[in-house]
């Protein structure tokens, strides 16, 4: 039976006589009783009507007694089509009795809820159930849970504070109390409904749950949502603005805003109450399926004095046939069968500078993977399959982490270290002694104005790096090698050339002679993220 209490039946009666489907009622009357709304509903609305006739609390017939009810009422049941029956006998509204409650079935009269619109009725279903577990077997996701989202049509919100003005006066003059928030939702409601019958319908040992990083979305229309709520835009204009991407400016979070501001009288006067029968029922539209991003991370090396870290286009036209990004994400793309890709990395090499020892730290975030879980051991294969893939890189230590853990990448920016080795030229000869004083030099601060060279894509200012210890080894009478610790950040060619004058104090200075840098390597990155992986 359905937990239905004696203060429900002013509520009942009004709502039934309004032409709300069973399950709205409950909704109405707060009962939080899954399983109440996942019987048939014409059994629901039975018990509803052999409610409020006090059905329950006939006394019990003798045994003859009862069987001759129940051959009547076999009798009764085959001449009338449980469809039909649905009605009771009218009596005049204003006396409260049981009575009073109305259903009608007349020809040709609409018998669509005026709550939730018929999602609750014939949209809620096996035959919806279906739909959707077709659909997510048909895109192929890996997955054991899923949790059902829900988008509703704006109206419904306006037609539920009008169901509920309707009975709220009745029920404070017989001295109850129902709050607009323990109203059950019609989103709630239809996933206590569906949630158990698209499990089943998907099988495996899927379930479908209230969290879980795969969402199948319902969306339901209405072709009745601008009329609905059309009102409200007079009376609240100012919640209505309309925007690029919405199609209508009827949205669901702008209805809820419009009749939080409006007063009950005000809505009254503009919108019928109870309100008036749908035409039709809301639409369904496809089911969309989306599985939350997945994270990997890992270092990569380059190798390649020709290969840019993400790829190169100028004025729509590509400059390098690939990149390091495009390496990497390609097979991990397929891996996980993901829809698209968000490629970062601590700090960034130019084109020409190679990547050597334990590599740069990278991390991916793959969109809508279909497949979200490969091993320990599928990650390895990942990982060998990239690496053959191309001798320009090579990537280690990858694997699958935390969106949380993605941040540990980027702490610590300005503080973390890097170390270079860069050939440098000079326009004056130089001896061996000439040049042993740099390694005497220690925490060197510069003053870096934005380079030129990036000037069109970092605004102008002037910043801090020191550069903590260097190192020269002498080649010959013009060109040396110099190797550089220094904090995150510094522009090592800058410091080597000069870029005019906009790095102070640089090597020019420092040697009095002009000089270049002829080849740059990255030789660590040093951040202790991710976790080594060992070989």
């Amino acid at each position: 039976m359905l937990p239905l209490k004696e203060k429900d039946k002013p509520i009942i009666q009004k709502l039934l006589a309004a032409g709300c489907c069973a399950r709205c009622i409950l909704r109405f009357c707060c009962v939080n009783l899954p399983s109440a709304y996942r019987q048939p509903l014409q059994v629901t609305l039975t018990e509803i009507q052999d409610f409020i006739l006090g059905a329950e609390d006939e006394k019990v017939q003798d045994p003859a007694t009862a069987v001759s009810t129940e051959e009547n009422n076999s009798q009764n049941a085959a001449e009338d089509p449980p469809s039909k029956r649905v009605k009771l006998d009218p009596a005049d509204p204003s006396d409260g009795s049981a009575a009073a409650a109305v259903i009608r079935s007349n020809p040709g009269e609409s018998q669509v809820c005026v709550a939730c619109l018929g999602i609750l009725q014939e949209l809620c279903g096996t035959q919806q159930a279906v739909k959707i577990a077709e659909t997510v077997k048909a895109q192929n996701y890996e997955f054991d849970s899923l949790v059902l989202s829900i988008s509703l049509p704006a109206q419904l919100c306006v037609r539920e504070h009008s169901c509920w003005l309707h009975v709220k006066k009745e029920v404070r003059e017989k001295g109850l109390a129902l709050d607009k928030d323990d109203v059950i939702q019609v989103k709630e409601a239809f996933k206590w409904i569906m949630q158990s019958l698209v499990a089943k319908e998907l099988g495996g040992g899927v379930a479908v749950v209230s969290k879980s990083g795969f969402e199948v979305g319902v969306e339901f229309t209405h072709p009745e949502t601008d009329s609905d709520c059309h009102f409200l835009a007079k009376v609240c204009p100012d919640c209505f603005k309309p925007t690029k991407n919405k199609q209508s400016v009827f949205t669901r979070m702008a209805v809820v805003k419009a009749l939080e501001k409006i007063s009950d009288d005000k809505f009254l006067k503009q919108y019928p109450c109870p309100p008036a029968r749908p035409a039709s029922s809301c639409v369904p539209q496809d089911v969309q399926c989306l599985h939350v991003s997945v994270f990997i991370a890992g270092r990569y090396n380059k190798f390649c004095r020709s290969l840019p870290q993400t790829p190169w286009l100028i004025d729509g036209e590509r400059r390098m046939e690939s990149s390091v990004e495009e390496l990497i994400a390609a097979p991990v793309l397929t891996a996980f069968r993901a829809d698209g890709f968000n490629f970062s990395s601590s700090g960034r090499e130019d084109v020409d500078v190679r990547t050597l020892g334990n590599g740069r730290p990278f991390a991916m975030e793959l969109q809508n993977p279909h497949k979200s879980r490969l091993s320990k051991l599928q990650m390895k294969e990942l990982q060998e399959t990239i690496n053959k893939s191309s001798d320009k890189i090579r990537v280690r230590d990858l694997q699958i982490v935390t969106r949380e853990a993605m941040g540990r990448m980027k702490e610590g920016e300005e503080e973390k270290t890097k170390s270079y080795t860069a050939l440098v030229w000079t326009l004056k000869p130089i001896q061996k002694e000439d040049i042993s004083f740099i390694d005497d030099i220690k925490d060197l601060t510069l003053d870096q104005k934005t380079p030129l060279r990036v000037l069109h894509r970092r605004a102008l200012a002037v910043r801090q790096r020191v550069i903590h210890t260097m190192n020269a080894r002498y080649v010959d009478a013009h060109h040396f090698y110099l190797a550089l610790k220094t904090q995150a950040g510094t522009y090592i060619k800058e410091f080597v050339h000069g870029d005019f004058g906009r790095t102070k104090p640089n090597l020019c200075e420092l040697l009095k002679t002009d000089t270049d840098i002829l080849e740059l390597d990255v030789e660590s990155v040093d951040v202790d993220w991710p976790p080594a992986i060992p070989e």
